[in-house]
């Protein structure tokens, strides 16, 4: 994948995660207040004040997601942002993140 190539879909990404945090707001008690700056997605819990950051590493070709519970790093295997470790997909991992420190349960997809 060209660095271009992948600007567009790390992008499209954050778009994506942006917008299903919103339809979550629209239609569960989750409560949480997302920013947006170039790469870099914010993520506040309004009930706690804590934060989830998810942002696109152009050399690594990875997409990176932190929360308290640690830190993230995904590859695309042309079809999902699969975990570098474990191979768990990012919705999956974003939806358990954000669940716990929402304290909402919410199932993220793209």
């Amino acid at each position: 994948m060209t660095e271009s190539e992948f600007l567009d879909l790390a992008d499209a990404t954050l778009n994506a995660i942006e917008l299903a945090l919103e339809n979550a707001c629209d239609t569960s008690e989750l409560d949480v207040e997302c920013s947006r700056s170039g790469n870099v997605l914010e993520v506040e819990c309004i009930d706690n004040g804590s934060k989830i950051i998810i942002n696109s590493q152009a050399p690594m070709q990875e997409m990176w997601l932190a929360a308290r519970s640690g830190g993230f790093h995904y590859r695309y295997d042309g079809s999902h942002w699969l975990n570098t470790r474990d191979g768990r997909e990012l919705y999956a991992t974003l939806s358990e993140v954000v669940s716990s420190q929402a304290g909402v349960a919410v199932t993220l997809k793209p």
